[in-house]
């Protein structure tokens, strides 16, 4: 910002902050502004406009367009949920399993698991029924078996529970390449053949992937 623009503050907005057990709180919001108003915009959300106290008082950056002075607040408040089960994704995809401490060793493996964290995201019951309401065509995906008969197919709509039957459906490729090195030593034409049929039904699944 040049030394001939300056730093404005827009008058507070007063709205009600809404938590997840229903009750409200009056909150203020206005937004900072540092020289000319960009796509990007600054804001000030707090409890009190006179004190400003340092706990309870957040400045926001968001590229979100549009009036927002009365949803940003509640949109910003869902933050810490969102931080906490993004957590506890990492931690079920190994996340803290390995001790890296080169950068790009650390880029490599966080690139690793938010490439699967997305993809199960993306197949998990909130994201799909999403995708499809909004397509204008709606082609139903089938499949040549019942994954689901599966024993230990999870049938809740939670990402954990994707993330189960994920595995599960990758599980037959993997079980194959831990006992390939045994088939040196004990070859077995049919346990090949079998394996074979059993990945080749498993591939007809047609996971979403996001095509952006």
């Amino acid at each position: 910002m040049s030394s001939e623009q300056r730093i404005r503050a827009n008058k507070w907005c007063k709205f009600e902050r809404i938590f997840s057990n229903h009750k409200s709180e009056t909150r203020y919001i206005r937004e900072i502004i540092y020289g000319k108003r960009r796509a990007i915009t600054y804001w000030e959300i707090t409890t009190d406009q006179e004190t400003l106290p340092e706990n309870t008082t957040s400045f926001v950056m968001t590229n979100i367009a549009g009036k927002i002075k009365k949803t940003l607040g509640n949109l910003y408040g869902l933050r810490t949920w969102v931080e906490y089960g993004f957590r506890q994704c990492k931690q079920e995809l190994g996340w803290t399993d390995y001790r890296f401490t080169n950068f790009k060793d650390i880029e490599k493996w966080w690139e690793v698991i938010f490439c699967v964290y997305t993809m199960i995201s993306l197949n998990s019951q909130v994201f799909l029924s999403l995708i499809y309401n909004s397509t204008t065509e709606n082609k139903a995906v089938t499949n040549s078996a019942d994954f689901s008969i599966h024993q230990q197919w999870n049938h809740e709509g939670g990402w954990k529970n994707t993330l189960n039957n994920i595995r599960l459906i990758i599980q037959p490729t993997l079980l194959l390449w831990i006992i390939y090195p045994w088939l040196d030593i004990f070859p077995s034409a049919n346990l090949l053949l079998g394996f074979n049929h059993l990945i080749a039904a498993i591939n007809q699944c047609q996971p979403f992937y996001s095509s952006g």
